[in-house]
C-alpha cells in the first residue's frame, strides 16, 4: 500500500521550533515534487514548501520564508520541515505529499494523489 505517514507535531510556545518528518510506504521518495502542506481550522489547504528532487531546489510560500526548511533523507526514505520561529498563526495539520505525475512544482494541492494522514501542530502564544 502506497502511503506516506507524517510525524513530529505537537505543542509549542511561540518561537520554538519542531522538525516534521514525512516517511514513505510502500514506494520510494524520489517523484519530481515532494511538498508539505498545512491546513488551519476553518482554511483552506495551503502548500508551505516544496523540493524538486532532481537538484534539490526549494520553494516557500511568503509566510514561512527565512523560518521553514525542507530538506530529505533518501536513505531514510523521509522528508523533512523543520520549522523555526514559529508563530500562532503557524497552528495547523500539517501534510506531506508527492505525486508521480508532477512534472513542476506546484502549490495546488489538487495536483497531489499520495498524501499522508496529518500532524497536529499548534503553536500558544
Amino acid at each position: 500500500q502506497v502511503q506516506l505517514v507524517e510525524s513530529g507535531g505537537g505543542l509549542v510556545q511561540a518561537g520554538g521550533s519542531l522538525r516534521l518528518s514525512c516517511s514513505a510506504s510502500g514506494f520510494t521518495l524520489g517523484y519530481y515534487v515532494e511538498a508539505w502542506f498545512r491546513q488551519a481550522p476553518g482554511k483552506e489547504r495551503e502548500g508551505v514548501a516544496l523540493i524538486v528532487t532532481s537538484d534539490g531546489s526549494a520553494y516557500y510560500t511568503d509566510s514561512v520564508k527565512g523560518r521553514f526548511t525542507i530538506s530529505r533523507d533518501d536513505a531514510k526514505n523521509t522528508l523533512y520541515l523543520q520549522m523555526n520561529n514559529l508563530i500562532p498563526e503557524d497552528t495547523a495539520v500539517y501534510y506531506c505529499a508527492t505525486d508521480p505525475r508532477l512534472r513542476y512544482g506546484s502549490f495546488d494541492s489538487a495536483d497531489y494523489n499520495i498524501w499522508g494522514q496529518g500532524t497536529l501542530v499548534t503553536v500558544s502564544s
